[in-house]
């Protein structure tokens, strides 16, 4: 480089594509992350509305003139000891009602990978209507494409991992294989998944597909061809 030439040397483009790779893996553990705090916070709000309704139940007003009654019976007033008689001898304390929440649905953990983005886009946008259509799971979607992050507004939780050739030039020592097959015990055990379905590159399924029943025996080599 000439001593007179602005220009700073010229970036790595294997170390930029890293960087990449591990600032979108970085936002995806973010995304996720907020996903399981919005699911706390459901459960929180939950167990608020329990607490409510306890304080508003009988049983609660009795079981606090009892506590009142017990730590001072000598000085309590006449108004507490007939209210508290009142409600021994009428009030037939009712259990306090639990909350019917809806059993959690089971995950679905789906493979899609091989699909480029507009693929993966399709299928995406496919699993989303046919989930509204029939919402009988939840869906969990692994990727191997980068710009995954365009997909976050689908509402179905995208997880990501760098395709063979990315990571063959950043961990040869590695298997991609291996890699695979961790990621995928690890998100199983993550999200209890219940079943793992590799989807075809070559033939991702239509929302007419996925509103039948879905094979999930399909071959594995086949399903997990890089283009």
């Amino acid at each position: 480089m000439l001593a007179g030439d602005p220009a700073g040397p010229e970036p790595d483009p294997a170390r930029l594509e890293a960087l990449v790779v591990r600032l979108r893996t970085v936002e995806q553990q973010r995304d996720a992350w907020q996903t399981r705090c919005e699911g706390l916070a459901g459960e929180r709000d939950q167990e608020r509305e329990a607490v409510q309704r306890l304080r508003a139940s009988g049983s609660y007003r009795l079981g606090r003139t009892l506590v009142t009654f017990v730590r001072d019976p000598l000085h309590s007033s006449p108004r507490l000891l007939r209210r508290l008689v009142h409600r021994v001898r009428r009030h037939v304390p009712a259990p306090p009602k639990r909350s019917s929440a809806a059993p959690a649905l089971p995950t679905h953990l789906y493979v899609a990978i091989g699909l480029r983005l507009p693929a993966l886009r399709s299928f995406v946008l496919a699993l989303r209507r046919r989930l509204l259509v029939e919402p009988d799971h939840r869906a969990v979607v692994l990727t191997d494409d980068p710009g995954f992050s365009l997909l976050r507004k689908s509402a179905l939780v995208i997880e990501y991992l760098p395709d063979r050739q990315t990571w063959h030039r950043h961990r040869p020592d590695r298997p991609w294989d291996g890699v695979l097959a961790d990621r995928l015990a690890r998100l199983s055990r993550e999200h209890a998944a219940v079943q793992v379905i590799f989807i075809d590159p070559e033939h991702p399924p239509t929302l007419a597909d996925l509103l039948r029943q879905y094979d999930t025996t399909m071959p594995v080599q086949r399903s997990l061809q890089q283009s």
